[in-house]
């Protein structure tokens, strides 16, 4: 007896095949049959007729390392039919951490979240994780940053050779604890401060490991192409897959700079240079509002960035170096607060910060410094600094797939208290009503593969993102007439429609776009992991 039958879908597998009507038998969590049914018996029967059936939608870039702590439902990623996130983007994991790393992510755990971080390496990561319990899958990348910060601190200089050695044994047991390659965010401290022989030398430690190597650039506005001649450059040393972090230029007078950078990745390809990216459907980024500060000021962390902004004499030159930035970007009234960690300051989540400084009678980069200083660096934004042909050229180019850059969040409880980025309940649906039904830039199954087995095979996945016999059942089932992504800027914290079904490992999840309340989700860990303890196995049964 199946635990599960589909009937009368029509299925795209995930593989870009066109769609074909199939039934899928599901037990134990596999899929066991493809077809035409007959004569079955099944604990449960669903019917499809008239909805599409894919794999599970895998985002591959995203930043809910502990927000399935917090709410084990991962609501605004799975009710957009989302079963497998993957964490430590930009260089910031929550794992390994030691030092100031650790320090630092405890007391922001435990700021915003009310949870207790305790944990050093990525085995206990992971497996805090799995004590969770969370309703859908999670794979993680290992962050750059952070190792660097648990070595280095917020040193800006060249590694020592201990400290270089330090890293890449930190790096070393990421990986054989389960973390799939290592990212960086060059341009956030610390990970901002590292020059390009630096990451490549730890590029070659992941690579030894199986890994990949995913990175937020060092500029994606005017020094866009320099900055992806350097992601291309690390990947041909160290002999590693590149993928290239929510690609995309920003600022109006970068637009249209992604078809030479597009250009750049295919002839890279063309070189046996594995380079691929991802993108979101928007044209507003989103991040942390320390990150208008020019790079210096960082230096020796949080306690040291708010010494200098009260220092009148160093506040005038980061405002000097800052302004001319960000008015080429997008300007103050295109910059909205998203996140403040303080209730005082609740006030401003959703207004720019042109209308913040009007409130304080500000000028408003001095408004924004102050919110940094107030919130002690936890304050987020959202910049409005996309064209939407970019996004196009991006979205239909072979070499890319579907990524939020958000996290798994809830309009209830402790994830409710911010302003998000739509991104966060609405990607994967704006994809597929926006630029498959809407406006046919893509087709369903190209779509679908971007979702799907694309960032399934980059990341080595082999057993997700495809419906085929033997994988594992995280399937989607949706309503291409009806789906939606129904989150705005202005009211963010919407689900979409049109999801009806999300099965994870073999387990309703979303049932009639309702919550079921199950928890299948999995800790996923590399396959040099897995070998490891297979290995551990059979050597035990030799004795």
């Amino acid at each position: 007896m199946y635990d599960i039958v589909i009937l009368n879908g029509r299925v795209v597998d995930g593989t870009g095949n066109p769609w074909f009507y199939a039934d899928i038998a599901v037990t134990k969590g596999r899929i066991m049959a493809v077809g035409r049914l007959k004569n079955f018996r099944a604990k449960k029967v669903l019917d499809a007729s008239g909805l599409f059936v894919t794999p599970g939608f895998i985002d591959i870039h995203s930043h809910s390392d502990l927000e399935p702590m917090v709410n084990y439902k991962c609501e605004s990623k799975v009710r957009q039919g989302v079963t497998t996130e993957v964490v430590g983007n930009c260089g910031d994991s929550a794992a390994p951490v030691l030092g100031q790393a650790y320090e630092e992510q405890r007391r922001s755990a435990r700021d915003l979240y009310g949870i207790d971080a305790g944990w050093n390496t990525v085995a206990e990561y992971l497996e805090a994780l799995e004590r969770a319990r969370p309703s859908i899958n999670y794979a993680m990348l290992a962050g750059h940053g952070t190792i660097r910060k648990s070595v280095m601190g917020y040193e800006r200089r060249q590694p020592t050779p201990e400290e270089m050695r330090r890293m890449k044994v930190l790096l070393k047991e990421a990986m054989e604890q389960g973390a799939f390659g290592l990212s960086t965010g060059l341009i956030y401290p610390p990970g901002s401060f590292a020059e390009t022989g630096e990451i490549v030398e730890l590029c070659r430690v992941a690579a030894e490991n199986g890994g990949i190597y995913a990175t937020h650039m060092r500029d994606e506005g005017e020094r866009l192409e320099e900055a992806v001649e350097e992601a291309i450059a690390i990947g041909e040393k160290a002999g590693i897959p590149v993928e290239i972090s929510h690609h995309k230029a920003c600022g109006m007078s970068y637009f249209g700079k992604v078809e030479r950078t597009l250009l750049m990745i295919k002839e890279a390809r063309e070189r046996s240079i594995d380079v691929t990216c991802d993108v979101y459907p928007y044209m507003a980024t989103a991040t942390g509002l320390t990150s208008i500060v020019p790079d210096w000021a960082h230096e020796g962390g949080i306690e040291k960035l708010i010494h200098r902004l009260q220092d009148k004499i160093l506040r005038e030159r980061i405002k000097k170096e800052a302004d001319p930035i960000q008015k080429a970007l997008s300007g103050y009234e295109n910059v909205y607060i998203t996140y403040v960690a303080t209730e005082a300051n609740r006030r401003f989540q959703g207004k720019s910060l042109e209308e913040v400084g009007a409130i304080l009678n500000k000028n408003p980069l001095d408004a924004a410094l102050d919110l940094i200083v107030e919130e002690r660096g936890q304050v987020g934004m959202i910049r409005f600094a996309m064209d939407e042909e970019d996004v196009k050229k991006v979205l239909t180019s072979p070499f890319s797939m579907i990524g939020s850059d958000g996290s798994a969040l809830a309009p209830y409880g402790i994830l409710s208290g911010s302003h998000p980025h739509p991104r966060n309940y609405g990607t994967f649906p704006r994809v597929l009503a926006r630029y498959v039904r809407e406006q046919g830039i893509l087709t369903l199954e190209e779509a679908v593969r971007k979702m799907t087995s694309f960032p399934a095979r980059r990341l080595g996945l082999w057993d997700r993102g495809i419906i085929m016999e033997g994988m594992a059942a995280d399937i989607v089932i949706f309503d291409l007439d009806k789906v939606k992504d129904m989150a705005t800027y202005e009211n963010p914290k919407t689900y979409p429609k049109g999801i009806v079904h999300v099965i994870v490992n073999g387990v309703p999840v979303i049932s009639e776009g309702k919550h079921t309340g199950a928890r299948p989700g999995r800790v996923l860990r590399n396959g040099l992991w897995r070998k490891k303890i297979i290995n551990t196995k059979y050597e035990k049964e030799l004795g």
